[in-house]
């Protein structure tokens, strides 16, 4: 069953390559949606798959070399929409 996350990311999470980082891991996986810088700090990250591949992404992104710049993750789990193609860094 396909379905989505919504995940704010809190740290040191801007500027040091996490949403690149993101975006190809995703693209290895076959998720689809977006991630983009908040001002706040935070990075908002919204993405739709297999449930078991959003779970290897969510693993992914925790075990990453940038580990050690996450503080804190907030998840909300819902179902999908099918309103994404593709994987995008989003810039607003």
């Amino acid at each position: 069953m396909r379905k989505r996350i919504h995940v704010f990311y809190s740290g040191r999470v801007q500027g040091v390559g996490f949403r690149a980082m993101a975006e190809e891991l995703a693209c290895q996986l076959g998720v689809v949606g977006w991630i983009k810088n908040l001002r706040d700090g935070r990075v908002e990250l919204l993405a739709e798959s297999e449930e078991e591949k959003l779970e290897k992404f969510l693993e992914a992104l925790r075990t990453s070399s940038m580990k050690n710049f996450i503080r804190q993750v907030e998840i909300a789990w819902g179902d999908a929409t099918d309103t994404y193609d593709d994987f995008t860094i989003r810039y607003s």
